[in-house]
């Protein structure tokens, strides 16, 4: 698990049927209290409704990931596992 800020929102014309109708964000890892960037950024699903400018806690849980969409064979890895709603400056 770790932290991220939404940058933005992720569409495609084609895409992995288990993905269809799933909501994706692009993420940007943050470092400790939410300071910095702390690696590449991701894309992942969100369930919860999470926009750009939120922080988030996500995970890489693949296994996770593929449950909530219902197929074993998904490429879904990473996902908003919840939204932070206080980040101390």
């Amino acid at each position: 698990m770790l932290n991220a800020l939404v940058i933005g929102t992720a569409t495609a014309s084609l895409k992995h049927e288990s993905l269809e109708g799933r909501k994706m964000l692009i993420m940007q890892p943050v470092g400790p209290e939410n300071r910095g960037t702390d690696g590449e950024p991701l894309i992942a699903l969100d369930l919860f409704g999470a926009g750009v400018g939120d922080y988030v806690i996500v995970s890489n849980d693949g296994k996770y990931a593929r449950e909530i969409v219902g197929v074993k064979a998904s490429p879904a890895r990473w996902m908003v596992i919840g939204i932070i709603d206080q980040v101390k400056n």
